[in-house]
């Protein structure tokens, strides 16, 4: 499977944005990729840092956003990943991935389940958790695990992608750090999310790709400066190794080609869902054991 990553920067504008997402989604085509996979909220600016009612207007055009990307995957020949700010009635949005089939028709979607709410991350006063699951994307390139950012920390919702037989885990992220921070408190954030995510690919035995962008976006609000989001899209195989990693500045169309048949014998070598004890397992349904 040849997937193709896309790294960018917020353009100023929607429109200038929207141009350059698809100016690499052609050159994409161009190396025949067969997925391509956006990052989160792709279209916009990192509308979360501060809690304004304004930004609900940017979902004010959700339906017409899911037309245009339609036929952006049906020129481009391409099973596309796409990260939308949903307006499903007056008071109610989602952070929402639409992913669409070559032809330009929907192959399913993905309602982010995990809502973080932190400083300049304030996802709870935008995003209703999803109500669809952790359900694979049946796609013309195979079944699709896609999760959200914040989902990515949660071995649990990998892991139900993978027993429900996803054959990839695909995460759209918008991540960074605050350059107030100290350097060495960067590099353990940064660690730390490629460590979690490289032991979903080895623990579910499924290659994962994470799609972040990059570039610096200023809080409006002057409450915090902004983030400065750290890049370093990413693909892992199926024993953790390492396919693909953009660097934390650079824009980058990146096309990966993944040997499906190794994830299945990786499986065939390490049979971790096999060995599972899951008659003892009822506790993870617990928010805590006291």
């Amino acid at each position: 499977m040849k997937v193709a990553l896309i790294q960018h920067k917020f353009q100023q504008n929607k429109k200038n944005t929207i141009e350059k997402t698809c100016e690499l989604i052609k050159q994409a085509s161009m190396q025949n990729a067969e997925l391509v996979c956006l990052q989160e909220l792709h279209q916009t600016q990192y509308f979360c840092q501060s809690e304004n009612v304004d930004f609900f207007d940017l979902a004010n055009e959700y339906e017409k956003d899911i037309e245009f990307w339609s036929n952006v995957a049906r020129k481009n020949n391409v099973v596309l990943v796409s990260s939308l700010f949903e307006k499903r009635s007056a008071g109610l949005y989602h952070n929402t991935s639409v992913v669409f089939e070559k032809d330009g028709s929907i192959a399913g979607k993905y309602r982010k389940m995990h809502i973080p709410d932190d400083p300049c991350f304030y996802e709870k006063f935008y995003f209703t958790p999803g109500d669809l699951g952790f359900e694979p994307i049946h796609t013309s390139v195979g079944k699709l695990g896609v999760l959200i950012c914040w989902d990515q920390w949660y071995p649990e919702a990998a892991r139900i992608m993978a027993l429900k037989g996803a054959q990839i885990l695909i995460y759209p992220t918008a991540i960074g750090w605050f350059d107030k921070d100290s350097e060495d408190e960067k590099q353990r954030q940064l660690d730390a999310w490629i460590g979690v995510q490289r032991g979903h690919a080895i623990a579910n035995g499924l290659p994962v790709v994470a799609i972040n962008r990059v570039g610096f976006e200023k809080d409006e609000s002057g409450v915090e400066e902004g983030i400065r989001f750290w890049g370093n899209s990413f693909v892992f195989g199926a024993q953790g190794e390492k396919l693909f990693m953009a660097n934390s500045s650079d824009e980058i169309c990146q096309v990966v080609e993944i040997d499906m048949k190794r994830c299945e014998n990786v499986r065939r070598w390490w049979p971790f869902l096999r060995d599972r004890r899951i008659d003892y397992f009822n506790d993870l349904s617990k928010r805590f054991i006291d």
